[in-house]
Parts: C-alpha cells; structure tokens; sequence
C-alpha cells in the first residue's frame, strides 16, 4: 500500500520568523519648540524724570531771594538737566549704575564751570577737586559772613550748582526709582524752606505756587496716575489753589512778613527790617516814612547804630559778618569807656522795627527791657544781635556818647587796639588807592586824612550829588565808576566808597548802618524809615571808633560832629574856640556794681569760632544733617528697587535660578505689605496664603500655580524653566498681589522685606540655627 504523500513541510529558520513583523520606524523628529519672546526691555519713564527736573527748578525759585542777580538759574538748570539726561540714558542698566551716571554727570557739569586743568574740556584733572574744595570753602566763608541776598560770586554758583545737581539726584531716587513721588517731598521742602527762613524780602507769590504745581505735577507723572488725567489735574490745581491761599493768608512768611502783592502799606502790612548790605549800585526804593522808633532821654543828635559791617567785597559792597560770642542781655556790657564824652540815659520805644539787630546808641554801658536768653552784645562791633528776627516793644540803655576834639584826634594816631582786617583791601581797584591818594595831599595821618576824604565828598565845592535814583553803570568796578564818572548816588554809596578810601591810606574804618538822628518832638525824638542811613566809623587809639558821614544830605538830616566843625572852621581860616568837653562823671550810678565783661573785647583778642551759621545766627548744621536724614531714609528703598531688578533679571534669563528667585519676589512684595510667609510653610501653603492675603484674582492664581508648578520642578525635579518662561506669570502674580494690597508709604520707604533680611543676617551672626539659617536662605534668594 502506497503511503499518501503529506503536505511537505516548510523547514523553519530559527533566524527567520514565521510571521513577517514590520520594523520599528524611526519616530519623526519633535518639531523645535519656538523661541522665547527676549523679556521686554523696561521703560524708560520720561514723564517721570523730566516731571522730576521741573519740581526741582521750580521749588527751588525762592533761591532768587538769596543770592543776588539771575545767573544762578543757568548754573542751576544745567545741573538739573545733566541729572535728568543721565537718568533717562542709564535707566535700563539699573538704579545702582544710574545714580552713578547722575553723579559723574553733576561733576561733569561742575568741571565745565568751575574746574581747574579739566581733560578735555569737561573731565576733572588733578587739579579740579582741589579748586572745588577752595570754592565750597569760599562760599560757606560767605555764607557765614554776609546776609540775604549774598553776593552772586563763583564761590556762591558752584554751590548752588552742586546743591541743585544733589537735590536732583535725591528727588529722581525717589520719585523715579524708588517710584515713591511722596517722600521726594521732603528735599522738595527742604529746598524751599531754607531760603525762604535766610531771605530778608518779602518772598514773590509765584514762588510758593510754583513749588506746589511742580510737587502735583511729579505725583501725576510719578504716581500712575497719567492714565487719570482729570484726576491728576485736580490735584494740581488743588495745590496751587491751596498754595495762593496759604501765600495770602498767612501772617509771616520767612522773615519779612506777608507775600509781596498785598495792597496794603505801612505797619499793617508787616514790621520793617534793616538790611544791612551796603551796595554801590541799584536804587533805594522808599515809600511813605513809615515811624519805626521814639526815643526819650537823648540830649543831643546822635546816630542811632543797628550794626557795623566790616568786610569789603569788591564790586558787590560791604557785608556783615557772623558777631563773636556776645554778652547776654539784658545786663551791662562794659564799663565806663575811657574816650570822653556825654552820659545819657535812654529810653527807645520800638513802633514797628522788626530785624535781627537791636539798634543803640554811643559807647553801650548796659541794656535793660529785653527778654532773657535772646539778645547778645558784640563789643567789639558795637552790635545787639539775636538769632531770628525780633520785634521788642521798647528797651532802656546807658551810654557815653563820644566827643573828642580835634586836636585829641590828631593826637591819637596808628592802629593799636584795632584787627588788621580793618585795613584790608584786597582786590580793590588800583584806582581807589590813587585817587584817595590824590584827595588827601599832604595832609597829616589819622584824623586829617578822614576829615579830607569826608570834605571832598560833601565839604562846600563838592562835585558829588545826593539822590535816591541812580542809573545802573556800566564800567568794570563799581566804585571806580563812582567815583569819577556818576558822582551821584545815595547814603550807602558814599559810606562804602570812603571807607574803602580811608583804608588806602592806613585809616583803619568800617561802615556803620543805622538811622540819623530824626525829627525833634520835644519831650521826644521820632525816627522813621526815611532815617535809615549809613555813615563811616574811624578808628582812633585810645579814643575808639568815631564817626564821619561823607553823604552830602541837604534836608537837615546830617550831624556835624563838633571836631568836624573845628575842622571846617579851620580850613576856612575862621578859628573857633574847641568845642566844651563833657564832663564824665567820676562814678555813675551803679557802677560799682557793674561786672567785669564775661568776653574779651576782640580787639586784644580774637574771638572763638562758633558752630558754621548762615550770617544770621542759623547754624548751618541742622541743615547737613536734616540732608543727611533725607538720603538715609531712602537707602532701603534703593535695596528693595536693586533686589527686584537683580530677581527679575533672573527670572528672565531662566536656569537654575529663576524659579527661586521668582518666588522670593513674590514672597517679598507680599511680606512688604504686611503678609509674611512663615519659613516652616511649604510652597503650596504660602501659596494659598498670597491668595488669601491679597485676594488675587482667577488671572493671577492661574499664574501662580504655573509659578508654583515651576519652582517644585526645578527644587525637587531638576527641571529648570527656560528663559522667559517665568517672566509672564510672576509679574502677573505680582501685579494681582499689587492690585489687592495697596503699598503704604511706610512700605515703600522701609520696606519690610529689606528689614527681615538685615534682621536674620543679624541674628545668624550671633548664632546658627535650623529657623536662622531657613530664613536667611529664604531672604537671600
């Protein structure tokens, strides 16, 4: 039997399946992800910069009232726009590099103007900072020596130049960077208040407005408050109608009374000071005689002396300068002087005279009537001062008034007992010292010179002319000019150009600012405010300063000393008999109680320096240091502004980084107002307190959870965000937190955050723990 054949059986390879299985394809490549938008650059705020720059100029328009003339304002813009301009070049490169570039811009302007050996026209050399320390040197000396408004010397630009680039740089900190316009109020204040305390004028009403319009105009700028319009501009104009208001209403404003525009004249508009500076140009602008004082017990005419001024500048005038430590009044101030003379008794009855000098008569033996603990007494000036302005109803003095004859003047000669600064003139025209030269020939030294010098300024055949209008000149010295070609002018001018005369010629002299004698009343004497007057003082050894008035008056007003009617006489060859010397009583009553001075007379020794003041007793100190408080005070400001941008810089470029630092930045503008995150809390508990605290809304929780999402992968995963991955959510989280607690003052300035940071690094030095260590990690991130 033939077996069936079976179906033949393939023979399997064992390399070769039995089922064909397709290969495993290659997986197409994953599409490149797209590029990361690069984090948009910050802005740059021109509104609030420039805002800032005109607040600063426009608070600082009292500054007018100070300093004399209109070029500061240059010097004071430029200042203002170097900071401005360098601020808004260097903001995208941080606050730190910008203030840098701000103060290398401020000195930059400084070099321009003022510098020695400057490289390339506007970089300091070697020499430059050595100019700048002689120049803030000179101008606190005149400062210190003179009174509102100060000559516009460039000792006095260079400070208000400097002045006004620091201020800009404060304001710009922190109104721009610190973005906190309120607190740049302060140096705002602070730049208007301290002219309008120095200024002796009657401050202009623009001045007060401005500065108020300028302050609302950098809250707008600088409080976000632009996209408000009728909003900021209410606030503005709020200001400046609160500003006029005030300006009106107020009684006394600086020193001098109410704002200039009042309508009213007289005492009720304010009380009158005296200012003591004597220039040799303008023009003296009195109105009706206003009565300032009625004096009783004076038997004869005598200047009435408010103070003596002593230092020359040239081309600007005489200046007063800061009084030695003085002797309290009430109380006497001297004993008996040896120069003879006449004793009175006065009393002088104050009507509206409000000044920081109390005017007196002759050689000053005591004063009584004034408050304690107010007024001082110069001896060597002859000088009642006070610190701030003061109105007293009346006061009492004793005095000598001083009458020696001709002949004992000519018989005291040379300059014992008397400073050399008496003779000083430095930086006079050659001129002067030639024609004075001229005037007193070969007459004898001392009293002859004085007598010569006084005569031909106001003697018969005098070519000088009193009169209160005098034309602006146009020459290069003042005094020159004065004295060949106008020939015209008032009291100040012909006591400031003789006493510069007399020291030419080896006459130690001053000038002596006061009031004349006034008009007889009979049981009294009333001066007004057409008395004011100025006069030269002579010095004489062993006889002391006396006076000469070279001012050709015509009214009645002048004094003609007897000596000087000797003298006439004399030189018009009508010899008189001397003047009858005064008896000086050999004790007066209550002498023998009288005290020795407690200071030295300056004249046999130089007075102490006091504290650096302002020439009108206002020491210059309190103001450096409120400076130095204003600039303290926005220190953790400038921190927290720093920590933000170095974290968000961080956040931006992605990495290791940028999830923590994220997430500090949002812990600590949450902790900066008010919120803190404890450091046991975990990431999604100080998370749900954010939202809790500041009641972020649906946008802002939804970037928090990326955020949160973000820092567990790169803190517990290792997966790091890209750059510009966090960027969005985390200023988005921080907008919602910004939106749902508003930032205090208090929170901008010291911002609680800065603080804790300071605090933990503080405790971790004193000691390392689990709970320290946390918060200091947790700080520095």
């Amino acid at each position: 039997m033939t077996r069936s054949a079976s179906p033949q059986r393939t023979r399997r390879d064992s390399r070769t399946p039995a089922v064909e299985v397709p290969r495993p394809r290659t997986p197409a490549p994953t599409p490149p992800e797209p590029e990361p938008e690069p984090p948009a650059r910050p802005a740059v705020p021109w509104a609030a910069s420039l805002a800032a720059g005109a607040a600063v100029l426009l608070a600082g328009a009292p500054v007018s009232s100070v300093v004399q003339g209109s070029a500061w304002i240059l010097h004071a813009v430029a200042a203002v726009a170097a900071v401005v301009a360098a601020g808004l070049l260097a903001h995208r490169a941080g606050p730190v590099v910008a203030a840098l570039a701000q103060a290398v811009a401020v000195v930059a302007v400084l070099t321009v103007s003022f510098g020695d050996g400057a490289l390339l026209g506007f970089l300091p050399g070697p020499a430059t900072f050595g100019r700048f320390g002689e120049l803030l040197a000179g101008a606190g000396q005149q400062i210190d020596a003179s009174t509102a408004p100060v000559a516009a010397t460039p000792e006095i630009h260079f400070l208000v130049t400097a002045a006004f680039g620091l201020l800009a740089l404060g304001v710009h900190l922190a109104a721009v960077v610190s973005v906190a316009p309120a607190a740049a109020g302060v140096p705002l204040l602070a730049v208007f208040a301290v002219p309008a305390a120095l200024a002796d004028q009657l401050l202009p009403w623009w001045t007060i407005v401005g500065a108020a319009a300028g302050f609302g105009l950098l809250l707008v700028a600088a409080g976000g408050m632009r996209g408000r319009l009728p909003g900021g501009a209410a606030l503005v104009a709020v200001a400046v109608v609160l500003a006029l208001g005030v300006g009106v209403a107020t009684p006394f404003i600086g020193t001098a009374g109410r704002f200039a525009g009042g309508g009213s004249s007289g005492p009720a508009a304010g009380s009158i000071g005296l200012t003591p500076f004597t220039a040799l140009r303008g023009q003296l602008d009195q109105a009706a005689p206003v009565d300032l004082f009625e004096v009783s017990g004076l038997t004869r005419p005598a200047y009435l002396r408010a103070l003596t001024l002593q230092q020359y500048v040239p081309d600007s005038g005489w200046q007063a300068t800061r009084p030695a430590p003085g002797i309290p009044l009430p109380g006497p101030v001297q004993q008996l002087p040896a120069v003879p003379g006449e004793f009175v008794d006065v009393e002088i009855t104050n009507l509206s005279f409000r000044d920081y000098w109390l005017p007196l008569y002759g050689e000053v033996l005591d004063v009584t009537g004034v408050p304690g603990d107010e007024w001082l007494y110069d001896v060597g000036t002859g000088t009642g001062y006070t610190g701030r302005p003061r109105e007293e109803d009346s006061w009492h003095q004793r005095a000598v008034l001083p009458m020696p004859t001709m002949q004992e003047l000519r018989a005291s000669q040379g300059i014992e007992g008397v400073g050399l600064e008496y003779l000083d003139t430095t930086g006079v025209d050659p001129r002067v010292g030639q024609i004075a030269s001229e005037v007193v020939g070969g007459a004898g030294p001392g009293f002859d010179r004085a007598f010569a010098i006084q005569n031909w300024f106001a003697g018969p055949g005098s070519q000088f002319t009193y009169s209160l209008q005098t034309a602006p000149g146009g020459g290069d010295d003042a005094l020159v000019e004065f004295l060949t070609v106008g020939r015209t002018g008032y009291c100040e001018q012909f006591a400031s150009a003789m006493a510069v005369m007399l020291r030419t010629v080896g006459v130690p002299a001053r000038v002596a600012v006061g009031f004349t004698a006034g008009s007889d009343r009979g049981d009294h004497r009333t001066i007004t405010t057409a008395d004011a007057h100025a006069w030269v003082e002579a010095w004489f050894p062993r006889i002391g300063w006396t006076a000469f008035d070279p001012t050709p008056l015509d009214d009645g007003r002048a004094i003609d000393p007897p000596y000087v009617q000797e003298a006439q006489a004399e030189l018009a060859g009508n010899e008189v008999e001397p003047a009858e010397e005064a008896p000086v009583p050999e004790e007066l009553p209550g002498e023998a109680q009288q005290p020795e001075p407690s200071s030295p007379q300056p004249q046999s020794q130089e007075p102490a320096s006091p504290a650096p003041s302002t020439g009108l007793g206002i020491p210059l100190w309190p103001f450096g240091a409120a400076l130095v408080v204003v600039l303290a005070t926005l220190v953790p400001a400038l921190v927290r502004s720093r920590d933000r941008r170095r974290r968000l810089s961080a956040v931006a470029a992605g990495g290791p980084d940028a999830a923590g630092a994220g997430w500090d930045e949002l812990l600590a503008e949450s902790a900066d107002r008010g919120a803190d995150s404890p450091p046991s809390d975990t990431v999604r508990a100080a998370a749900r307190r954010l939202v809790r605290e500041h009641r972020l809304d649906p946008d802002a929780q939804q970037a928090l959870r990326d955020v949160v999402g973000a820092v567990e992968a790169s803190w517990y995963g290792g997966t790091h965000p890209a750059p510009g991955r966090l960027d969005e959510p985390v200023r988005t989280v921080a907008a919602g937190i910004a939106a749902g607690s508003a930032l205090s003052l208090r929170g901008r300035l010291l911002p609680r955050s800065v603080v804790q940071r300071a605090r933990a690094r503080a405790q971790a030095r004193g000691g390392a723990t689990p709970e320290r260590e946390r918060a200091e990690v947790v700080s520095q991130r």
